[in-house]
This record gives C-alpha cells, sequence and structure tokens, in this order.
C-alpha cells in the first residue's frame, strides 16, 4: 500500500506541530495531556513516514547517478532499497490504520468461574495468575479490585485494574469464554471434565469520561462473608452499588474499608458504564467488529486449553500452540496475543483495500 509524498509530508508536518507546541512551554493541563496523547499516537507514524521519505529521496539520487565508476554500487543499494521500501510501506500502513481510541488505556480485568464448579474457579485462578504473569513482563502493574475465593484456591470471580502503557490494545482479545479440558484435583477415577471461565478486559475511563450522579445511584452497606479473617466479617465494610438507570450492579467486600470499598466498586462501575457507552456509540460498527478477529461478545467461545495434549487453541484464528504450560506460566501468552493482534490488522487492511 503506497502513500502518497503529499500524505508523507502532511504527516512529518503535523508531528512539527507537535513538537513545537509541546516545547514552547504554554501548555498546561487538560491541553498538554491531550498533546502529549496526540504526540505519542503519531511518533511511530511519523517516524516510518521519515523513513520512506528518505527511502525514495535516496532512490531519486541514485537513478540519477551518472558516474560509471559508481554504477555497481549504486545498483546494489537500489535492489536493496527496492526490497526494504515495500516492507516500510507495510509498516505505515499498519501504523496509519484508524485507532480505537481505548487502546492506550488502562484496563479492568474481570474473571468468572463458569460451568464446571469448583473445578471452574480453579481454572478461574489459574487464569489470573497467568495474566498477571504476562502483565509483570510487560512491566505493567495489577492490582485486585475485588475477589471472591472458595475454600480450595479458586476463584468464582476476581476483579483487577491492570495500568501500563498500551494495556488495553493487548489485551482486549482476551474477552469471551475459556474453556479448560483435564482431570481436576477433586476426580479421583481421573476422568477428563470439561470446565469453562469467562473474561471480560474494559477499558477504564477517566472521571469525565463518564457523568455519574449521585441520585442515580442506591449504595448498601452489609457485613462481608467469605475468606478474609475476623475484621472483614465483623464490620459492616462490604458495598453493593447500583446504578439505577442501567441496573447494573457492583459489589466490593475486598478490604476492612467500607471507603475504600466504595472507592473500588465505583470504579468497576465506571468501567462497565464506559462499555456500553462505547458500544452503544459503535451502533452500525457492531457488524464490522464481528468480522474482524472475534466480535468481543462474553459469550462466545473463544480459547480451549487441553491439559492431556498439552495444547491450546484460539477458535478466532485457528491457532493451535502446543505450549500450554508456558502460556499458563506467562511467556507463551505473548505469541498468542500477538497472532491475534497481527490478524486483527491483516483483516482492517484487507477491509480497507477491498
Amino acid at each position: 500500500m503506497s502513500v502518497s509524498e503529499a500524505r508523507l509530508a502532511q504527516i512529518a508536518n503535523r508531528f512539527a506541530e507537535l513538537e513545537a507546541r509541546l516545547a514552547s512551554g504554554t501548555l498546561e493541563g487538560p491541553d498538554f495531556i491531550a498533546a502529549s496523547r496526540d504526540y505519542a499516537e503519531l511518533e511511530p507514524v511519523a517516524r516510518v513516514a521519515r523513513e520512506i521519505a528518505d527511502m525514495r529521496a535516496e532512490l531519486a539520487s541514485l537513478a540519477a547517478l551518472d558516474d560509471p565508476d559508481m554504477r555497481e554500487l549504486a545498483d546494489e543499494e537500489l535492489r536493496r532499497i527496492h526490497a526494504d521500501l515495500p516492507q516500510a510501506e507495510h509498516r505505515l500502513a499498519i501504523a496509519m490504520l484508524p485507532r480505537d481510541s481505548a487502546d492506550s488505556r488502562p484496563a479492568m480485568l474481570e474473571i468468572r468461574a463458569g460451568t464446571g464448579g469448583d473445578e471452574a474457579a480453579l481454572f478461574a485462578a489459574d487464569l489470573f495468575r497467568m495474566y498477571e504473569r504476562y502483565a509483570a513482563e510487560q512491566g505493567w502493574r495489577v492490582e485486585v479490585v475485588s475477589v471472591n475465593a472458595n475454600d480450595i484456591g479458586g476463584y468464582k470471580e476476581v476483579v483487577a485494574n491492570v495500568a501500563g502503557n498500551g494495556v488495553f490494545a493487548k489485551l482486549k482479545f482476551e474477552s469471551g469464554v475459556h474453556r479448560v479440558q483435564r482431570v481436576p484435583v477433586t476426580e479421583s477415577g481421573g476422568r477428563i471434565h470439561t470446565s469453562a471461565a469467562t473474561v471480560a478486559v474494559l477499558p477504564e475511563p477517566d472521571e469525565v469520561d463518564v457523568r455519574i450522579e449521585d441520585k442515580d445511584l442506591k449504595i448498601d452497606v452489609y457485613r462481608a462473608s467469605g475468606a478474609g479473617g475476623q475484621h472483614v466479617n465483623t464490620t459492616d465494610s462490604a458495598v453493593r452499588i447500583t446504578h439505577l438507570p442501567t441496573g447494573t450492579v457492583v459489589t466490593c467486600q475486598d478490604g476492612r474499608s467500607q471507603h475504600k470499598n466504595k472507592d473500588k466498586a465505583m470504579q468497576v462501575l465506571r468501567a462497565r458504564l464506559f462499555e456500553a457507552q462505547r458500544d452503544a456509540a459503535q451502533g452500525e460498527e457492531a457488524e464490522a467488529r464481528k468480522a474482524m478477529v472475534g466480535s468481543g461478545d462474553r459469550s462466545e467461545r473463544i480459547r480451549t486449553y487441553n491439559f492431556p495434549q498439552g495444547r491450546v487453541t484460539d477458535h478466532r484464528i485457528n491457532l493451535t500452540l502446543h505450549r500450554l504450560p508456558e502460556i499458563l506460566e506467562g511467556p507463551g501468552l505473548a505469541e498468542l496475543i500477538d497472532a491475534l493482534i497481527a490478524e486483527d490488522q491483516a483483516k482492517r487492511l484487507a477491509a480497507m483495500d477491498g
């Protein structure tokens, strides 16, 4: 996909303008944040555009060279540039694809045990540890917002905030139903069971993105239940918030402090309402999203983890990797996520060309 000289110049001019604005020292508050975000998004595009412009200029210069003594070297350099230029133009085409405005945001990661009882809860805990390890490799920070554990170390539900560079861009394809096939630790007969857990990845909004009026909230406090020690269970620290206009209910009973639990519950509520706003705003784009790598529908079965065969299969891109332990330990997950991102980019490029 070739880019015109005019478009390359437009990218360079826009980037120079942003550099000058940021260096001027006149931007403050929201204006500085907005300009910094624009700069960070445009910088990789401008870098590749500059590379292409330099290659094209060198091609013209080499083609015009009429020194016989330099012709052989010039021809060798021409061949190298002709080989490298299409790759650079492809990188630029990918960098110029319309970005999801939420890609650079932190994310709320929600994992819930599905069918399978205790085994499903154990699998939900395995998935959470997998994402924790992957996040650590990316240099991200994971903070548990709420957790509902069972008596054998499984999670009926766990919600965590994942903060860092490009979190939502990399984790957004993880939303959906994850299925596991293995012999449960509770199974004495050695039979393979199939269980499932649901993963939801929601971009975390700024407070200005979602307006929540106090009059739209019903807040209940109650005594926490389950594991957590005597302090958790002897005070009314658990919080349930109901957003009356939408019927969205969020609970948090993870800490001793009612105030902290309320703050965490509001954090989750904002993320869920923001995602609902995004879905509504996309409207006509919904069908287009389904044509890409998965629909993001949480009821869609996206991946199977088969322990007897040591394999993980992503059903959206028909990719099977026989590296299950490495994937659950975190490092192998990067290959799956990178493959999903590459497939999404390829499909969007094809849609633009078509």
